[in-house]
């Protein structure tokens, strides 16, 4: 996860090398592990077929250059008076590990035919448990946010810690190579 700080960062800089007639507006631009979504306003009067023609080019420079910068795929999105279109996204495999209780889930799922598969059916519920639990996801990033920045505040715990030894002081026991007594 990234602090809200980095992500109006991340926003910036797709803000600042969209050319000015790609989106009406940039609506929202979302980073996982594997990927950066952008999405913007369509202009009025064009469809996302004519959008996706018209900005093709400018869309993979930009994409080009963010996917060097920050290691991820990028995808499209245009909002439009009916709805969010996305494309050109990724769909990632998850590994997970269910209980046989947790599979009849899916499997009830897979016979009813609300799904193909146990894939698509695990697809659906993670997307049924977002729209059911928007407030509380939106809760639970901001404290991981809010947990971020603390962490950001505190000391760097990569680098080795000194140790200062004060006079009359054993040395360490691990300093001592073994062999020499």
């Amino acid at each position: 996860m990234i602090t809200a700080q980095q992500r109006e960062q991340l926003r910036a800089w797709f803000a600042e090398r969209l050319p000015v007639d790609v989106y009406e507006s940039l609506v929202d631009v979302v980073i996982d592990r594997e990927e950066i979504t952008v999405v913007g306003r369509l202009p009025a009067a064009e469809s996302v077929k004519e959008f996706r023609e018209r900005t093709r080019d400018q869309r993979i420079e930009v994409a080009r250059e963010a996917e060097s910068l920050y290691r991820r795929k990028v995808a499209w999105g245009v909002e439009t008076d009916r709805g969010r279109v996305l494309f050109t996204h990724l769909a990632v495999p998850v590994m997970t590990r269910l209980r046989q209780t947790e599979r009849q889930v899916l499997d009830t799922l897979v016979a009813g035919g609300v799904a193909r598969s146990r894939a698509d059916a695990l697809a659906w519920c993670v997307r049924l448990v977002a729209q059911n639990t928007d407030t509380w996801l939106a809760d639970l990033r901001a404290s991981l946010d809010h947990v971020q920045e603390v962490r950001a505040q505190g000391p760097d715990v990569s680098s080795p810690t000194p140790t200062v030894a004060q006079e009359g002081d054993a040395e360490p026991a691990d300093s001592k190579e073994s062999g020499d007594e």
